[in-house]
């Protein structure tokens, strides 16, 4: 299986199949060496990263409204290094979005915490795929985001109003697949939860949450993927 879907759309998004294969990533196997190296060059720099595991695409495509993959289990020092020479890797990144919308609807996102590898950028509370997300193998798209959620603002989305569909917006960088969570509360309020969270928290993965208003409401050290998001919830699509 190859990389085969639309780049730099918004995709509606009716049904997910990606599965886990139980075999090794081909980067993996292949780059052992500088994996070690890389994560020793890492974890001088920042001691507090853990390497822990999680998935990498190995194959992914569009076909009729679904997005059909398949990804391995890796360590995430496997991650980084795939970070650095992700181009012709033969692997690839997807990630999952709970967009989260206020009663407002104003988007409420978040700002990562000063340990962390996107250390002060702004998106969507979210994680990479772990193996904990799958079901008989196949990811459960909104286990990962709910529970996303719930370890970085202490909010429990498993009662929220979802949109009908998923969306997914395919980039260089990687794939984001986003759903729409809309709950009763102003931003303003969830922005008090989240902060209360995580003041309480000994070591918080965010430094706080990031209202967004409109579309030209952008932050600074917004994501660059979060941009056409953005506009895509403001410019009045329902679904």
């Amino acid at each position: 299986m190859s990389f085969d879907l639309p780049r730099n759309v918004i995709l509606p998004v009716d049904a997910i199949d990606v599965r886990l294969d139980p075999g090794p990533h081909p980067f993996a196997l292949s780059n052992a060496e500088a994996i070690a190296e890389n994560w020793r060059q890492e974890m001088a720099t920042n001691p507090a990263l853990f390497d822990g595991t999680v998935v990498l695409l190995s194959g992914l495509a569009y076909r009729d409204g679904r997005l059909v993959g398949r990804c391995h289990a890796v360590n995430y020092s496997t991650f980084m290094l795939w970070r650095k020479r992700r181009e012709n890797s033969g692997a690839e990144h997807a990630y999952a979005h709970a967009m989260l919308v206020a009663g407002d609807n104003a988007l409420v996102a978040i700002r990562m915490g000063s340990h962390t590898v996107n250390a002060g950028r702004v998106y969507f509370a979210a994680g990479s795929f772990e193996p904990i997300d799958f079901r008989d193998g196949m990811v459960d798209v909104d286990f990962n985001m709910i529970r996303e959620v719930g370890e970085e603002t202490g909010l429990d989305l498993s009662q929220a109003e979802r949109g009908q569909r998923y969306h997914a917006l395919s980039t260089a960088s990687g794939t984001v697949i986003f759903r729409r969570y809309r709950v009763a509360e102003t931003a303003d309020e969830l922005a008090r939860r989240i902060s209360a969270f995580v003041a309480a928290e000994a070591e918080p993965e965010i430094e706080g949450p990031i209202i967004i208003r409109n579309a030209t409401d952008l932050p600074d050290g917004l994501m660059p993927h979060m941009k056409p998001l953005i506009e895509w919830h403001f410019g009045g699509t329902v679904s």
